[in-house]
């Protein structure tokens, strides 16, 4: 076993006394150490060292960076994070092998003297000064400490750095007045702690603990004495004396360590022969850091939790706020991810999208009435490599949290939005009009919230096929995604009533702008994502009140305190009938409209489907009353040219892609997955009125229209005009890709 060493010794002033045999002459005094005149010592040769008493006398020691822990809302693990991988640990849980070996390679006489060792250094520096060199040479452990907490200090700051390490007499001498301070404020044992959890052992290693667990998988208190003796080795040269990468010059400087500890009697001569006859034994850990290494298929909403912090001023009023405390780490991040949501997630995103297919699918879903992000799935894996077809590109959420430039036009999953508005101000469901398949609308009847026309000329749309022409009301209109009928409901309810009614339910755009006023907002002319367009969709599960998304439920601090997160905010975006009624046509869309592929048979379910022009997006939103999940396919990679037209997707081919076919079976597996069988709430029920010459004919279009390729949902079809067969106002952007590239407008 290791020997016991002494606290005892000289104090730096009685070793000062000793050694010198004078007081001080024109040097400082810092806690009773006298030093000799600056010209004795040649301290200020060629102007580089400050004046002794001139440095400042409080060391501040920053707190140890150390790992981010992120775990889903049951605790387990879903990914770790640092800029420094480092866990601290108390003297108590290190091996005293370990505190022996690095005493004896780096300072034998730690215990013997004070903060530094007057004869070492007096010796080293006057030597360099004559020599017209750095001072090298005959740092303490006590130094050393002082000097990675300056390099602690500096970050990542390369400049920071290069000053913290430069080998400059300035740079000694203000290590040695703090080495003082530290020695006296703490003591050894307490400076060794520190030490050893402070300084770096190669391998993305900093401290003992973690550097323990790299190299042989095990605690720092379970290191024997050849394990110990090879990490206090590496400290000299970490990439020198690296055991992974060359395991010859670590077990030389193993042996070194060994021999030395004989030497000062820390082990018998035997323990270190035999120490020294035995393998390195390695059991190497890699590192692992970051969202790349996320468990379940969630990098992407890893990465969103780590923008969260970044951006949000909850955590701090400026950006290098927020930096700081996330590079510090030693955070525990528990989160709103659940396993088993996020695992259906990613199912049904990989299900009918492979991860080489020309197109990308996202998954994302959110809890009604508390805003928790419960999942975000993608067909592309989360990483770096292009060639194994990953991506950092996270297709569920806006630019500003890693999504693409703009967002996707969301087409006909905007109708709802344009329902509520018109339920909002008094139009009945019943509200019916009869329309041919193609119309054209003055733009100047649909007026901004300044009250502006949005035009002067006229606005032609039309539906997808010419049969599509008739009486709708609003329950029908929604059930086969009629455009004309939600042209004129928008033109009666208000284009300015419609956009306000889309910012209270949390539709957003991917780029952070404000919603652009124009009448084909109702068709889905805007760009939105598909973490908001779940948002949505679960103010009306939630009976009308939207609660902003969250990511994160709470943050424990390195001190176990807790860290303010963000708060989902709730407010009600309409009355709870007008939800109740959207929920109830919504339910049309699964039973006997566009969506019947997405449809659940156990348990209440409404949505939406959405195809945009030349199929380069296609959607599917929908919901219970406690989940709501959005589903989007397109192009995440090219500049919106892939048109989703005689293609093979997940092995399949499509003649055209639409919201029911695709995304809506992608959505159905997501929600089944997620959802438990034993919990089946029902949606509030409400009489939702009907155009009486609806009701009679409701039996006969029973299952027209539905999205088999054919009739798709959004009454697009090949050469029509821009967004499901309309042709865009003025002014109106057309599609864009991952990379935010325009695409189709007009």
């Amino acid at each position: 076993m290791p020997k016991k060493r002494s606290g005892g010794g000289l104090t730096t002033t009685q070793q000062a006394a000793k050694f010198l045999g004078v007081a001080a002459l024109s040097g400082a005094v810092l806690a009773g150490i006298a030093l000799p005149a600056a010209g004795a010592l040649g301290l200020a040769a060629k102007g580089t060292v400050e004046g002794f008493d001139e440095i400042p006398s409080n060391l501040k020691t920053p707190p140890l960076s150390q790992r981010i822990t992120i775990l889903d809302n049951e605790g387990g693990l879903i990914a770790t994070d640092y800029s420094r991988d480092r866990t601290v640990v108390p003297l108590k849980d290190i091996s005293p092998y370990m505190q022996d070996a690095i005493i004896a390679i780096e300072d034998s006489r730690f215990y013997e003297h004070g903060a530094v060792d007057l004869k070492g250094i007096l010796r080293a520096m006057n030597r360099n000064v004559q020599a017209g060199g750095a001072a090298q040479g005959a740092s303490t452990l006590t130094q050393q400490y002082v000097k990675n907490v300056f390099v602690e200090e500096a970050g990542d700051d390369p400049d920071k750095v290069a000053e913290a390490t430069q080998q400059t007499l300035g740079r000694k001498v203000r290590e040695l007045k703090y080495a003082i301070q530290v020695e006296e404020e703490l003591g050894k044992k307490k400076i060794l702690e520190n030490y050893l959890n402070i300084t770096f052992f190669g391998q993305q290693a900093y401290g003992i603990e973690t550097a323990s667990q790299r190299y042989f998988s095990k605690h720092a208190k379970d290191l024997k004495l050849e394990e110990a003796a090879m990490l206090a080795g590496l400290v000299q040269s970490p990439t020198r004396y690296d055991p992974v990468n060359d395991a010859e010059e670590a077990t030389k400087r193993r042996n070194t360590v060994l021999r030395r500890m004989a030497a000062v009697g820390d082990i018998t001569q035997a323990e270190a022969d035999k120490a020294i006859a035995s393998p390195l034994k390695l059991k190497v850990s890699k590192p692992n850091s970051g969202c790349i290494t996320a468990v379940s298929g969630a990098g992407f909403f890893c990465d969103y939790v780590r923008k969260t912090v970044l951006t949000d001023p909850t955590f701090g009023a400026t950006q290098e706020e927020r930096a700081k405390l996330w590079n510090l780490g030693g955070l525990t991040v528990r989160t709103t991810l659940s396993p088993r949501a996020q695992k259906a997630a990613n199912e049904a995103a990989t299900s009918k999208v492979y991860k080489d297919d020309k197109v990308a699918a996202s998954v994302v879903q959110v809890e009604p009435g508390t805003g928790k992000i419960l999942s975000m799935g993608q067909s592309r894996p989360y990483g770096l490599d292009q060639k194994k077809n990953q991506t950092v590109l996270n297709l569920a959420v806006s630019n500003k949290m890693g999504g693409s430039t703009y967002g996707f036009q969301v087409g006909s999953t905007f109708k709802p939005i344009t329902a509520a508005a018109a339920l909002e101000k008094g139009i009945s469901p019943a509200e019916s009009y009869a329309t041919d398949w193609k119309i054209s609308l003055p733009l100047n009847s649909f007026r901004t919230c300044a009250g502006a026309p949005t035009g002067s000329s006229n606005w032609d749309l039309q539906n997808e096929l010419e049969s599509e022409k008739g009486s709708w009301d609003m329950t029908s209109a929604l059930g086969k995604s009629i455009n004309t009928y939600f042209a004129k409901l928008e033109q009666k309810a208000g284009l300015c009533e419609t956009v306000e009614m889309a910012k209270k339910v949390g539709y957003e755009r991917g780029d952070g702008k404000q919603i652009e006023e124009h009448a084909s907002i109702t068709l889905g002319g805007e760009v939105s994502t598909p973490l908001s367009m779940a948002s949505v969709y679960a103010t009306f599960a939630n009976r009308g009140t939207y609660c902003s998304p969250v990511a994160i439920d709470s943050i424990t601090g390195p001190d176990g305190k807790k860290i303010p997160v963000p708060k989902s905010k709730c407010s009600r975006a309409m009355s709870e009938a007008t939800a109740d009624t959207i929920s109830q046509m919504l339910k049309g869309v699964v039973e006997d409209g566009t969506g019947t592929l997405a449809g659940l048979t156990d348990r209440d379910n409404a949505g939406k489907t959405g195809t945009t022009n030349d199929r380069l997006d296609a959607w599917f939103v929908g919901y219970t009353p406690n989940l709501s999940t959005a589903v989007w396919v397109g192009d995440d990679i090219g500049e919106k040219t892939t048109k989703m037209y005689d293609i093979t997707i997940g092995g399949q081919y499509y003649d055209k892609v639409c919201g029911g076919c695709l995304p809506g079976p992608i959505w159905k597996t997501a929600m089944t997955g997620a959802l438990n069988a034993s919990e089946t709430p029902s949606f509030n029920p409400i009489s939702v009125p009907r155009a009486k010459e609806k009701e009679k004919d409701k039996e006969k279009d029973k299952g027209r229209g539905g999205d088999n390729g054919g009739n798709d949902d959004d009454n697009d079809k090949p050469g029509a005009d821009p967004i499901g067969g309309i042709t865009l106002p003025p002014g109106v952007i057309g599609g864009n890709d991952g990379r935010g590239r325009g695409g189709n407008g007009p």
